[in-house]
């Protein structure tokens, strides 16, 4: 929550400097290219490998012998890939650009192909930094890992301030390495501990590398499917208006607090237990954690979704809306993030389950399901966009092809493993449903008793309004899971507060 909130502030500071169109628009494109290769050489793809294999390797071989070379073997491969990637990035900058971009202004364009040279290098740091962070999650070390997002955020924020007087856009190139390398430095005393370290090894004959590799590239596929997805979208939104590409990243960046706080978290967390339980064939507490993380999900970001839709317009202004971000870009960010949200469950349960299939190395599911839900999303993005939604039409054709590939996944999970309890999981749908339409309910009276004191902007009453409104859903959604009978819920808060909850 803390790094989530970070990032918050620090968009808040970009768009509050450059505003939600024009060089933002540059901006929010250009770091889409790196961060998207972070997915696919970082902690996405090839993390996806590399933990299940480390939490095999640490389980048949406890002195740490293999989990140690096969770490080394890893920091090797990727800088062997990424530093001739990143020198020709630099190289063939214009062709890539002309190619990811479709921006009418032939000053973006230039704008972009200097910004993208500058840039693109923090991929090698945050690749090393999902290394370690993929050991220390493997050991079972969270906190650490969790928190080097806020270290990259505060280099961000501290390079604007300094340099966007004679710097421009330019100002976050320099706060985007240091925060790389300050994500690697921060982690280095755990990793150390756990008696690892930054050597090379090019050896690559061992048996676990080649299991990695051997994962790492059916993962590779599903995932690159995603990113050229991503891409796309920005692609479509760079030849829309001024301001699209601005308006989808900002709308991302509040959709993604729930999705890193729920989503991710619990991914974190399950993703190495279901590993270690598939390597020692642990069938029941592997399904026991695949049904515990899709529940947590469920019970989450439902009332996240109900909030984003009511609530999302308000604070976007809250959160935005000064210097040149002006009332339009909250206008525009806010449509597309109430289109985002309505896919925000089926987003968050789908990676879940991909990384379930994962665990049991079960690759080829997960890419043909990701396959057709991008067929699906690039289809309606062609027709949507063209329509009056314009940007808007490019979140909801998302948010719709997310919710056929989850009830794909959640099918094919039921029919091949036969062992999901869907009495179970149905109940709780029954539940949040039910405080759901509560909440909804509740945030209409809201809004209704109060939408003659709102604000524009950015101000003190919207402030302490919206807090009211959090406040207010957090109690119905308490309230109710409680009064239902959520048992998972139960479980969650009784570890915490269980002296103050009566005994049933």
């Amino acid at each position: 929550m803390a790094t989530r909130l970070f990032g918050l502030v620090r968009n808040a500071i970009i768009n509050a400097i450059f505003g939600g169109a024009g060089h933002a628009d540059v901006w929010h494109l250009v770091f889409m290219i790196p961060n998207n290769f972070r997915k696919l050489f970082a902690e996405g793809a090839l993390s996806s490998a590399f933990i299940p294999v480390l939490s095999s390797a640490i389980v048949e071989d406890p002195q740490g012998i293999s989990s140690k070379k096969i770490t080394r073997n890893i920091i090797t491969f990727q800088l062997i890939i990424l530093i001739p990637l990143t020198v020709s990035a630099i190289i063939f900058a214009r062709p890539i650009i002309n190619v990811l971009a479709l921006f009418s202004d032939p000053e973006k364009i230039e704008l972009s192909i200097t910004l993208f040279r500058y840039i693109f290098s923090y991929i090698l740091f945050v690749s090393i930094s999902a290394v370690i962070m993929g050991v220390l999650n493997s050991h079972n070390v969270f906190i650490p890992p969790a928190l080097t997002p806020l270290l990259f955020s505060c280099a961000v924020i501290s390079s604007i301030f300094i340099f966007h007087k004679t710097l421009g856009i330019f100002a976050m190139a320099p706060g985007i390495i240091i925060g790389g390398l300050a994500q690697i430095i921060f982690q280095l005393p755990w990793f150390f501990k756990k008696g690892y370290d930054l050597s090379l090894n090019f050896s690559f004959r061992n048996s676990y590398f080649k299991q990695i590799m051997r994962l790492w590239l059916p993962i590779l596929a599903a995932s690159s499917i995603f990113t050229i997805n991503q891409q796309i979208a920005m692609l479509f939104a760079s030849s829309l208006e001024d301001g699209s590409t601005s308006a989808i990243a900002n709308a991302l960046v509040f959709f993604q607090l729930p999705f890193g706080m729920i989503t991710a978290s619990i991914t974190t967390v399950l993703f190495p237990r279901m590993s270690r339980q598939a390597a020692s064939k642990d069938s029941e507490g592997l399904l026991s954690s695949f049904s515990y993380g899709l529940n947590f999900i469920l019970i989450f970001l439902v009332p996240a979704t109900i909030g984003y839709i009511f609530l999302g317009k308000q604070i976007i202004a809250l959160i935005f809306e000064r210097g040149n971000f002006t009332h339009e870009h909250t206008e525009l960010t806010y449509n597309v993030l109430s289109a985002y949200s309505y896919g925000l469950f089926s987003l968050g349960a789908f990676t879940f389950c991909q990384r379930f299939f994962y665990s049991l190395k079960n690759f080829k599911t997960p890419l043909i399901i990701s396959t057709l839900i991008v067929i699906i999303d690039v289809a309606l993005s062609l027709w949507l966009k063209e329509t009056s939604l314009r940007v808007t039409g490019l979140a909801i054709a998302n948010s719709i092809a997310f919710s056929i590939g989850l009830v794909i996944i959640l099918y094919l999970i039921h029919k091949e493993l036969g062992s999901i309890k869907v009495t179970y999981l149905f109940g709780n749908v029954l539940r949040v449903a039910a405080t759901a339409a509560l909440l909804t309910g509740s945030l209409l009276l809201f809004l209704f008793a109060t939408k003659m004191y709102w604000k524009p902007g950015s101000s003190l009453i919207n402030g302490i309004f919206i807090l009211a409104g959090v406040f207010i859903s957090i109690i119905i959604v308490f309230f109710m899971y409680y009064v239902t009978n959520l048992k998972i819920f139960r479980d969650i808060i009784g570890e915490r507060f269980k002296k103050w909850l009566p005994k049933k």
